[in-house]
């Protein structure tokens, strides 16, 4: 098991490279991943059984002792990202199976590898960690429910096929992890400490399947515009989640302070890649592309939080700027227990 760790925080910190190299034999040899294509599902039901393999009943405690701030946190995320998808399918006229991918990614939860960034960045995990599990329980509803209503001007939305597909890669792994770690107790946790490898091994696939199903379609005319638009989507997702989260703090000072103004910065401005990929792959299985979004995204977005967590260290540092600070002032208070990392599955 020793090995397994050992691989898996050798995957964590090189995973960016892996992706790009992976994707790379997949658009040259697209039969590398060609046989899971059935399987997305599975492979994405595999991660969020261990996401909930890794929380307990404090979890979701957490969510009714802060319920504010969990609350308005997810109702951020799911106001801004999918908006901002919108928009920039306008600004740039995206249009067809191409914006409604752009919009799927945007209509997401929130994805896993915010809680490391918010970790790297000394943010308050806890609310990390809370505001990524609320807003995937409400991803089965709120995934059909918004897409409904944002892309269905491109096309005829399988609303009961999102539902359905959400649901059962969703919710059923998350509460069986759930159920399997409140049956065995601390016992799971000689298997969780191998649930980073098999994370990210399970996103590589889905991430292989996508680029092998668009290999002709990857770097034509019609794609050209989905990598900066999803720079733009997750870029200005960070910007605008941390003026509504500077906004908050003005509303509410004791609640919104400056580690959970970061918290809320990578919780709006990162997506769970994976579950788009997945989403599009089984419920627009005739247009392969619409996982095209969510695959740039899940490169792009590991990227950009890792230099984003490690600027706002360095920022602090240079400026002695406390976790604990109110609104990024100069302190020398202790770092908050709450900013402390909690038990969390591999980025997505």
């Amino acid at each position: 098991m020793s090995r397994v760790v050992q691989f898996g925080k050798w995957l964590t910190r090189w995973f960016t490279v892996v992706v790009v190299v992976w994707a790379i034999i997949n658009f040259f040899l697209p039969q590398t991943s060609m046989w899971a294509k059935s399987y997305t599902n599975y492979f994405l039901s595999i991660i969020l059984f261990g996401m909930g393999m890794t929380l307990s009943i404090e979890d979701f405690k957490r969510i009714v002792k802060m319920p504010l701030m969990v609350i308005v946190g997810t109702l951020a995320h799911y106001i801004i990202m999918p908006l901002l998808a919108v928009a920039l399918c306008k600004i740039f006229h995206l249009d067809g199976m191409i914006a409604v991918g752009v919009i799927l990614v945007g209509c997401c939860p929130s994805g896993t590898s915010s809680n490391v960034m918010s970790f790297l960045s000394r943010g308050d995990v806890a609310l990390d960690v809370s505001i990524g599990l609320l807003s995937t329980l409400c991803a089965p509803i709120m995934v059909p429910l918004l897409m409904s209503g944002l892309a269905s001007q491109y096309v005829q939305i399988p609303v009961t096929k999102l539902f359905l597909t959400a649901l059962e890669v969703v919710l059923i792994p998350v509460a069986l992890g759930v159920a399997v770690h409140a049956i065995f107790g601390n016992r799971v946790q000689k298997v969780t400490v191998a649930l980073p490898a098999v994370s990210q091994i399970a996103i590589l696939v889905i991430i292989g399947v996508v680029v092998s199903v668009n290999n002709a379609k990857l770097f034509t005319v019609e794609t050209a515009m989905v990598l900066p638009v999803v720079m733009l989507h997750n870029l200005c997702g960070y910007g605008l989640g941390y003026l509504f989260s500077r906004l908050m703090f003005k509303v509410y000072p004791k609640g919104f302070r400056y580690a959970q103004q970061k918290a809320i910065t990578f919780e709006v401005g990162m997506q769970d890649s994976a579950l788009g990929a997945t989403l599009a792959l089984q419920a627009f299985a005739a247009n392969p592309v619409v996982a095209i979004p969510s695959t740039f995204f899940s490169v792009w977005h590991n990227i950009s939080g890792s230099v984003l967590s490690s600027w706002w260290r360095r920022h602090d540092d240079d400026y002695a700027i406390a976790a604990d600070s109110q609104h990024g002032e100069h302190s020398s208070a202790k770092t908050p227990e709450s900013a402390q990392p909690a038990a969390v599955p591999s980025a997505s």
